[in-house]
């Protein structure tokens, strides 16, 4: 009788024992720069050997690990071992004579800004913006700033250039003596790269003989210039045929040019003109705009140039694509980048769909799919791609089942039937005068085999007393 009441008496402690053990695990963590897939932000319960998936937040890019937990015995989750780090666009590189300034820590929309060193000259936009696919616009660039010379002072002399103050390398003056005097020197003199005048200006000396009367000037007929100056007469001397000596003609740039130095002017001196040292550079248009989801790629910012639309990935262009410097800036309207679009998600039977929603479905929307009967075999979650096409075909539920839990000298609670779905789960107990080694609770796992393995019974030792 004692035997019996111990053996009753150990199975209760070993029963109890075994309920104290968690077989389900409460709702998964959160964790920082990270977010728990929609799926699983609704239920509160795990059973044993289930899994949940994180991914990164808004911003954050996966650098390492994996996405997914599990839920162990004892009702705890295995820990997450995915990184999640913020998108930066990093380095924007070097920039030769200047530097460059950052916003912040280069993260997207985020600018750059350039500065030239002293003595150069910014070219093309002083800022870039950090995207999607990195650093975009036209790359900056310092220019050296070019080399003047300073007007040169002849007494009584009369210059081809008037009244200009700054002289760029290559400028050439030609001086005229008054009347009564005579040229010392180089009649034209040019600015040399190094700041100087070449040859050293001339002197305008009196005449040897004062009383001596000049010869008379004779005039000049129609100027005429090079197209490379991109500048033309004046309309109001277009007409005219002949020019008095010390006549004076001026010319503005053609269209789409402004003046950047030298003179307008050219007068008329011994019947010949003046060189014209006027010089017209391209009109500045600067920047074309700003396309979300998309940038410009420039040939150049000045009148002639082009901007041309480019999207980004998963975008298209909607609108005219490039944009010409204009004489009165860039012609055309900023275009669109609009996310592509996928037809509806697949049905697949037996299955949830979670993700869905009223159509379009635009680049990077994700439905996933989740079996109401049988286990998922394929892709549980697709996405739409840039081309407008899902990344996957849409999975199967294939119904799995595991054979009959037979334990010799036990019984099971949970479910007496020929077939065990999925995720079925039972509990087994030994017959009395047996003890149990392994699990009480099993379940059905997607390999169609029992998880953890099946318990065994085994018979408890008897003592036998003798009487003598």
């Amino acid at each position: 009788m004692r035997t019996v009441a111990w053996n009753i008496l150990v199975l209760w402690f070993a029963l109890l024992a075994s309920a104290r053990v968690p077989n389900k695990c409460s709702a998964p963590s959160e964790y920082p720069h990270t977010r728990l897939d929609k799926k699983y932000t609704s239920r509160q319960k795990y059973g044993i050997g289930e899994k949940a998936y994180y991914a990164c937040a808004e911003d954050f890019s996966p650098s390492a690990g994996s996405r997914a937990v599990q839920c162990t015995v004892g009702g705890k989750w295995t820990k997450l071992t995915l990184k999640c780090e913020k998108k930066s666009c990093g380095n924007a590189g070097d920039l030769p004579n200047g530097q460059f300034q950052y916003e912040g820590n280069s993260f997207l929309g985020e600018k750059v800004y350039a500065t030239c060193n002293e003595g150069y000259t910014l070219k093309g936009l002083n800022y870039m913006i950090c995207k999607k696919s990195g650093w975009t616009g036209e790359f900056p660039s310092c220019e050296e700033e070019a080399t003047t010379c300073s007007t040169p002072a002849v007494s009584n002399s009369v210059s081809s250039t008037g009244d200009v103050s700054v002289h760029r390398v290559g400028d050439i003056v030609t001086f005229t003596c008054s009347q009564g005097f005579q040229l010392d020197g180089a009649q034209q003199i040019t600015c040399g790269p190094d700041g100087q005048w070449q040859p050293q200006p001339p002197r305008c000396l009196p005449a040897p003989d004062k009383t001596q009367l000049l010869e008379e000037e004779s005039g000049c007929g129609i100027p005429v210039t090079s197209k490379n100056f991109n500048a033309n007469l004046a309309d109001k001397y277009i007409t005219m045929t002949s020019f008095a000596s010390g006549d004076k003609v001026h010319y503005v740039c053609d269209v789409g040019y402004v003046q950047e130095g030298g003179s307008r002017y050219r007068r008329c001196i011994r019947g010949k003109w003046t060189p014209l040292l006027l010089k017209c550079g391209r009109k500045l248009c600067g920047s074309a705009g700003e396309i979300t989801n998309g940038q410009f790629a420039y040939t150049g910012v000045e009148f002639g140039d082009t901007a041309t639309a480019v999207c980004d990935e998963g975008y298209h262009l909607v609108g005219q694509a490039t944009r010409n410097c204009m004489s009165n800036g860039w012609d055309g309207r900023v275009p669109l980048c609009e996310a592509a679009v996928c037809a509806e998600p697949p049905e697949v039977t037996n299955a949830e769909m979670e993700g869905r929603q009223e159509p379009p479905y635009t680049y990077r929307s994700v439905v996933r799919y989740h079996c109401r009967v049988g286990t998922l075999t394929g892709q549980r979650e697709i996405w739409c791609t840039e081309d407008g096409t899902w990344s996957a075909p849409a999975p199967k539920c294939k119904e799995i089942t595991c054979p009959s839990p037979n334990v010799a000298n036990a019984f099971w609670t949970g479910g007496h039937t020929e077939l065990h779905q999925h995720r079925s789960t039972i509990s087994i107990e030994c017959n009395p005068g047996y003890r149990r080694v392994g699990m009480s609770t099993i379940s059905c796992g997607s390999d169609g085999q029992w998880f953890p393995s099946l318990p065994k019974c085994i018979r408890t030792s008897r003592r036998t007393y003798w009487r003598k």
